[in-house]
């Protein structure tokens, strides 16, 4: 995970494109697979205090353009703050910008102060969730799409030009409403924050593996992706970690290192040099 505010410095300092930045190169750098990037306005901590936070998908753009190598995304876009006709305009933009390296991470979104602030409803997220989501996989399948539905309408549209190749759409969620559009939709399905596997971790998957079957699809047909919390742990112990989830069937992990600073994924690129064996 990149920066992108103030609580991830670790003088609580505020984030600057150059700190994004050199995170970034660190991480292809050290021949890390994937980058990514939280989409939030601000972030509030139960004692009130407020966190700023930059915009991820300008973030992400900036990245697109001094990165070659490794796939980005966002982890997860929030669809409640863009219109879904727009995401999917951004989203073709932004995989010719980076060559055809954007993963479109995509979620319902939860943090009730922020959408207070910024004078969004946070009633029906996920049923917001359901149509963004739908007309945003539409678009980028080279769909012209006609939709009209409670939160959204549109009326013939269509990406010009369209993407160059089918942009992966990956979504985050958990509970099971959210895991039935993943599988009805998504090329891939994010859980998180976890350290090690536990009961929830393990429900989680069992009611994904549930959502597939009832949508008809084959248990390998939705990548399953997970955010994982290594902290401030030495190399070996992360290689160790991540032989734990790739025998559980999650090949690609998302990394939360402290502080989100270039040793920190210098000591992440180690951690998965020991798991390769290289």
């Amino acid at each position: 995970m990149l920066p992108v505010g103030d609580m991830d410095a670790a003088d609580g300092s505020s984030t600057r494109w150059s700190d994004v930045r050199a995170v970034a190169e660190t991480a292809e750098g050290c021949g890390l697979d994937s980058v990514w990037i939280a989409d939030h306005l601000l972030a509030q901590m139960p004692d009130g205090t407020v966190h700023g936070m930059h915009d991820a998908w300008t973030l992400l753009s900036a990245v697109a353009a001094v990165t070659s190598r490794v796939e980005l995304g966002p982890l997860v876009l929030c669809s409640s703050f863009r219109d879904p006709g727009v995401v999917a305009k951004m989203a073709a933009t932004l995989d010719e910008v980076s060559g055809g390296r954007l993963v479109l991470g995509l979620g319902a979104g939860w943090h009730d102060p922020e959408y207070e602030a910024f004078g969004f409803p946070t009633s029906y997220r996920v049923s917001r969730f359901a149509e963004a989501l739908e007309i945003v996989v539409r678009l980028l399948r080279g769909e012209r799409v006609t939709f009209e539905g409670r939160y959204y309408q549109l009326s013939d549209a269509a990406l010009k030009p369209s993407p160059a190749r089918p942009i992966p759409i990956l979504v985050a969620g958990r509970r099971p409403r959210m895991l039935r559009l993943t599988a009805t939709w998504a090329d891939a399905w994010n859980t998180a924050w976890y350290a090690e596997p536990n009961e929830k971790f393990h429900a989680e998957v069992d009611e994904f593996e549930r959502a597939l079957q009832d949508a008809g699809r084959p248990g390998d047909d939705v990548e399953r992706t997970l955010g994982i919390l290594v902290g401030t742990d030495p190399a070996d112990t992360i290689a160790r970690k991540l032989q734990t989830w790739a025998e559980l069937g999650f090949d690609h992990v998302i990394a939360e290192v402290e502080p989100i600073a270039p040793e920190s994924v210098e000591r992440l690129g180690s951690g998965v040099r020991l798991f390769r064996g290289a």
